[in-house]
């Protein structure tokens, strides 16, 4: 039996990283049809086509969708077109992939999820951090060895080059999202600090967030969007452990990445990137195929995805507080 993808968006992220794993997906996969993508531009549509193998392009995301009739659909945009595209892909009854964020605010989220409820049309957020296989390895080690409570400390640092932004908050998500995978618990409460740049950067800022989960674990994140290396790095604490994580974010400075794990001083494990991963390739090392995978074969094996949109509106609500500097959260009711 075929299962029919079409995805929406063919620039450049798409043709970098999602592009790749659709079609690694369609020669792993026996029956997997790469149906159709759709782009504004019928240039960046048609070459997007031949360079995957899908079997047609389009202009329109409703023609499309009607001819189509797709088992899954993809959407890799803009963010701020993200949240319309969404409702109205599941409001249609279309299974969705969709990249971060999913809104710009909770209002924006709430909406999303409420067309895929209306509908019941299954969805997941493109968080890549979550399916990166050394992130993977980690989250497998502390559900297989610990209990959320067990974890007592967790940080994050998140460093970039050069950054000025205006709205860096869209790429803050991705640490917010890493840690929340991480923790395995809602955040109670986070108190945010900022330190401008003034004279450097008129938009850049380094941005801290002081973390209490649900839980009981604590945690710190540190956003530098104008350091001296791009690199992202978590650490987790429990009683007598130790996990030290290298993410190969775009296989910058810590490219292959590394995970650590140290029990009572002594080294336990140490695994590379691309020992975990199987492969060099930045779209795998970076959990762009992963993503797609999980979510193609939940559809396909009518699953439930992991990470919907219901699920990450509390990571919508923090950047947003960050996009607004408010200085403290607390968690609400994850209902909307």
């Amino acid at each position: 039996m075929s299962f029919r993808i079409c995805t929406i968006g063919c620039g450049q992220h798409a043709t970098r990283v999602h592009g790749p794993s659709y079609r690694k997906y369609a020669d792993t996969y026996p029956g997997t049809v790469l149906a159709a993508c759709c782009d504004l531009e019928p240039l960046k549509a048609a070459s997007f086509q031949r360079q995957f193998g899908f079997l047609r392009h389009d202009t329109d995301i409703r023609i499309m969708l009607e001819r189509e009739r797709p088992d899954a659909v993809c959407l890799v945009v803009g963010e701020s077109q993200i949240a319309p595209l969404s409702a109205l892909v599941l409001k249609l009854g279309f299974p969705l992939l969709l990249e971060k964020p999913p809104g710009l605010t909770r209002e924006d989220t709430v909406r999303i999820a409420a067309a895929a409820e209306a509908s019941g049309a299954p969805n997941q957020v493109a968080f890549n951090r979550w399916h990166a296989p050394l992130m993977s390895k980690l989250k497998q080690l502390l559900d297989e060895n610990f209990a959320p409570g067990d974890i007592n400390y967790i940080g994050y640092d998140f460093y970039r080059v050069g950054r000025m932004d205006e709205d860096f908050a869209t790429t803050a998500i991705h640490g917010i999202s890493a840690v929340s995978f991480m923790a395995g618990s809602p955040f109670r409460k986070v108190r945010f600090t900022y330190r401008d740049m003034p004279g450097l950067y008129r938009y850049a800022a380094n941005i801290y967030m002081e973390c209490e989960f649900e839980s009981g674990a604590v945690g710190h994140l540190a956003f530098c969007p104008a350091a001296g290396v791009v690199i992202e790095r978590g650490v987790v604490n429990a009683l007598n452990h130790t996990f030290f994580l290298e993410l190969p974010i775009w296989a910058a400075y810590d490219h292959p990445g590394r995970l650590i794990h140290l029990e009572d001083g002594q080294l336990r494990q140490e695994l590379s990137g691309d020992q975990t991963a199987g492969s060099g390739e930045l779209y795998i090392t970076n959990g762009f195929y992963a993503e797609n995978e999980s979510f193609f074969n939940a559809i396909r094996e009518r699953r439930s995805p992991v990470g919907g949109v219901r699920e990450a509106l509390q990571i919508v609500e923090l950047v947003d507080c960050i996009r607004q500097r408010k200085s403290e959260y607390v968690g609400t009711a994850p209902d909307g």
